[in-house]
């Protein structure tokens, strides 16, 4: 089994942690279809309550296409992390290409209102059927 790299951010005592996994059963490399899952921590390292509003993802495929997808909360939910709390989920995104980026940020609000815009760390989507060539 392929052991992937976990990234990791912290931003305004909020850590994010993203695990991407390639999903080699689903992907039909013939067909140009390829599929990752994503796991994401979400955890609050700071004194305050905090509540996830909304996420905006930017992925990247092989040719530097690239896809925008932003929306109220992640898969279904709008979590509320108290101090050392923390929220994980999964998710999965597919690809015409054997690799790609993903990049983004959650907009998280205090208690008092205030807006944070947490980055989410770029990650590397690759799998074995990218053929790398040096120059």
């Amino acid at each position: 089994m392929t052991q992937y790299p976990t990234y990791t951010h912290v931003t305004d005592d909020i850590k994010v942690s993203v695990y991407p996994i390639f999903l080699e059963n689903q992907s039909n490399p013939d067909e140009y279809h390829f599929l990752w899952a994503y796991h994401v921590k979400i955890e609050n390292l700071g004194k305050t309550m905090v509540q996830l509003r909304s996420r905006y993802w930017r992925i990247i495929d092989g040719f530097g296409r690239f896809q925008e997808v932003k929306g109220p909360g992640v898969v279904g939910e709008q979590p509320v992390l108290n101090p050392g709390e923390s929220f994980e989920y999964t998710s999965g995104t597919p690809l015409s290409t054997p690799s790609g980026i993903m990049e983004g940020h959650y907009v998280m609000e205090t208690v008092k209102g205030e807006k944070l815009e947490v980055r989410i760390p770029s990650f590397s989507l690759d799998s074995p059927f990218d053929r790398v060539s040096w120059h």
